[in-house]
């Protein structure tokens, strides 16, 4: 299927790996134009060559920074000649108990995973609306549908993103413009976060990590943790001009963990 993107602009947050990394090469298949972020410059360098090597990639512009601060957000939106399709990533914040928690992890985690995502959003939803063109996919957590008791941070802070997103991505002069804003929610993944989270539960609990890894498929109808390549897949799908239709929703990619109807 022809996503009808190819030529397009699109910025992709924490794409050196991950998650991230499998939306910008979905993306990039697809002929999109990408500039992609990540904190680690040697990592994010090596994922913007293998990216160039992909077949029918259009330009792909690397630039290193945290995108939680300030200037390196303006260094990556100016790095773009116009943004077609921001997606939203940052690595999630640290598991623990809320009881040892200080207002500053509060407000790391809020800043990260909320208020930078919205920073976004706000500069560039509005020069999409004038395009008549625009995608908008940020990528929370299966935990805003079934909270994680030990992820507390990201509980609290991918909720908020979730209800600001709601409201704003129904506003009419938005949808009536083509520019739509959706939430993509990963369960399981084979990711770098969640090998090191089982690292923590192995050194908590004597376990080793494989042991831990398949208790945790076992919870998953179909038995196996996602890949970022699909998940990556589904994200393209969402800035895809067939899905003009689909806005202000969460989308939930878990493998069919999620117990509930709604």
């Amino acid at each position: 299927m022809d996503l009808g993107i190819k030529g397009k602009w699109a910025l992709v947050c924490a794409a050196s790996k991950g998650l991230g990394k499998g939306c910008a090469t979905a993306l990039a298949r697809e002929g999109v134009n990408v500039v992609i972020t990540a904190r680690g410059a040697e990592t994010l360098e090596a994922t913007a060559a293998e990216l160039r090597r992909l077949p029918g990639a259009g330009q792909v512009i690397a630039v290193a920074g945290d995108i939680a601060t300030p200037e390196n957000r303006k260094a990556a939106l100016a790095a773009c000649p116009q943004v077609d399709i921001l997606v939203n990533n940052a690595g999630g914040p640290p598991p623990g108990d809320f009881r040892d928690w200080s207002r500053d992890e509060w407000i790391q985690a809020i800043d990260t995973n909320m208020l930078t995502p919205i920073e976004l959003i706000k500069a560039t939803v509005d020069a999409m609306c004038e395009r008549g063109f625009g995608r908008i996919v940020n990528i929370t957590s299966s935990s805003v549908k079934a909270p994680i008791d030990v992820l507390g941070l990201s509980n609290g802070a991918r909720s908020g993103l979730t209800g600001f997103v709601a409201g704003l991505a129904r506003q009419s002069r938005l949808a009536s413009r083509n520019v739509t804003i959706n939430n993509l929610l990963p369960g399981i993944f084979d990711t770098d976060r969640v090998t090191a989270t089982l690292k923590g539960q192995a050194a908590k609990t004597g376990k080793t990590i494989e042991e831990l890894k398949e208790a945790r498929k076992a919870t998953v109808p179909a038995r196996r943790y996602g890949t970022p390549e699909e998940f990556g897949q589904v994200c393209a799908f969402l800035c895809s001009a067939q899905a003009a239709y689909l806005t202000g929703q969460n989308i939930l990619l878990d493998g069919g963990a999620y117990p509930g109807t709604y």
